[in-house]
């Protein structure tokens, strides 16, 4: 079951997930993005926040594919084909809090913090509502169980806008510098609704290429400063041999070095390392060792980049098979996975901020000891097992955690750091899954929600006590 943490606020969830799209020509809650579904992405971001989540449809026969953790609620529409009202009243009614949060299944980057300001905002109202130039937002609101009678009258007299119902009620409407606030660049209300739409939302998520510049983000009249993901050419080199150039967030470069290098199987002697040194202005990272680098590679460079599926390693699928197996015996709690996910989450502020950004972690001895974030999730997994590398920190009994999809790159990175658990907020690739369990990793998927999916060596990840 999902915990209620002490964070998340006495508010209901309803997600309102509609059916086929005009525009799309099929249902878009359940088109994929990095890896799951519109509508699970939505249920994530809600669920951190609010004490419960419930899924309102009148095609609940689709939203098994969709994905979501088994313990969510699904709510059947009180009348069908309503429209979202008719969603609101069935919520009203079926919602164990007093508040509802009415909220869109297409908007992929609902900012959790869009929510807290929503609940501030309450006293007194029966309705919170944001507001754009755009006009009210009623798809992003708070509504009390208040509303119900007035919800019904409307729906009664033939109208389903929401509304309609405003008239009737207390109404107090979160403005725009509270929502610039809460959301520098109004990412909560972007919605899918075309191809196109689908396609941007994409783009982003996996291909965040702009520079770190100062962004001023302009509505009615007020300016807010934001930050954008950095992303610049990182070459390595490797006794003075350029070794590869990857697209990557210039910081932390000697980890990011270390770590390539080491997951490469470049560096192995720890004692053999003499100096790491990064000329941050150029991109530039010197790496010193008495260990040789390979006769194949004085004549043979790389170029990585840090879109999705991009990860390029020097190692085959072949040669991943062939790695020595992680040692058995290493185990770990679910809810140590959990908490450990909160966590990495918690530190990780250029991936709160800049929606742009990955975040990875390595924890140990019952405590997470190591986050980096980049632009690509293979760079930080470099980072964070480079960093735990030049500090001699053992691996053989801890666990990878990432914000990215868990590829077999991910996988053999793992493998060679003899790391036992790999735990992601995010899909595994089958061959990921395949390379894995061959090789004694247990690779932990969707971990969000109180939620997770363990896909191999699942004696690895203990149940709750009283689960």
């Amino acid at each position: 079951m999902v915990s209620t943490s002490d964070t998340r606020i006495p508010v209901t969830a309803a997600v309102m997930a509609g059916g086929r799209s005009m525009r799309m020509g099929v249902d878009k809650t359940l088109l994929p993005v990095d890896g799951e579904t519109l509508l699970a992405r939505v249920v994530d971001a809600v669920s951190a926040v609010c004490a419960h989540t419930v899924v309102v449809t009148n095609r609940a026969e689709q939203i098994a594919e969709a994905g979501l953790p088994a313990d969510t609620q699904v709510l059947i529409d009180e009348v069908s084909y309503q429209g979202p009202l008719g969603g609101l009243v069935t919520a009203l009614k079926g919602a164990p809090d007093d508040w509802v949060l009415a909220v869109a299944a297409d908007v992929p980057w609902l900012e959790p913090e869009v929510i807290r300001a929503l609940w501030a905002a309450r006293d007194g109202a029966q309705v919170v509502v944001t507001v754009t130039e755009k006009g009210i937002e009623p798809l992003l609101a708070l509504y009390h169980r208040d509303c119900l009678p007035a919800a019904r009258r409307v729906l009664e007299s033939g109208r389903r806008r929401l509304v309609a119902m405003f008239p009737e009620l207390n109404v107090v409407e979160l403005p725009i510098e509270s929502l610039l606030t809460a959301d520098p660049g109004l990412r909560s209300l972007v919605n899918v609704n075309t191809p196109e739409d689908l396609a941007d939302v994409r783009e982003t998520e996996f291909e965040p290429a702009m520079p770190a510049v100062t962004s001023v983000v302009v509505r009615s009249g007020d300016r807010h400063e934001g930050r954008m993901p950095a992303e610049r050419p990182i070459t390595v080199y490797m006794n003075d041999i350029e070794v590869a150039t990857m697209q990557a967030t210039p910081d932390d470069l000697e980890e990011l070095a270390a770590g390539f290098l080491v997951s490469e199987g470049l560096l192995e002697d720890r004692e053999a390392l003499r100096s790491i040194g990064a000329d941050h202005k150029r991109g530039l990272v010197y790496v010193e060792t008495d260990e040789a680098v390979p006769d194949e590679l004085t004549f043979r460079r790389r170029y990585l980049t840090s879109g999705c599926g991009k990860g390029v390693t020097f190692s085959s699928v072949g040669h991943a098979r062939s790695l020595a197996p992680v040692p058995p015996g290493f185990t770990v709690a679910a809810a140590d996975l959990r908490e450990w996910m909160r966590v990495m989450s918690e530190q990780a502020g250029k991936y709160r901020d800049t929606g742009g950004m990955q975040a990875c972690a390595l924890a140990s001895g019952g405590e997470v000891r190591i986050v980096r974030e980049d632009v690509g999730r293979h760079n930080a997994v470099d980072k964070v097992l480079g960093r735990a590398w030049l500090d001699r920190l053992p691996t053989d009994e801890a666990v990878l955690l990432s914000t990215g999809r868990v590829s077999y790159e991910m996988a053999v990175k793992a493998a060679k750091a003899n790391v036992p658990v790999v735990v992601s907020k995010s899909a595994v690739t089958d061959l990921a899954a395949e390379i894995a369990g061959g090789l004694g990793i247990a690779v932990v998927g969707y971990a969000r929600g109180g939620s997770m999916v363990v896909y191999t060596h699942s004696e690895r990840v203990r149940e709750d006590e009283g689960a």
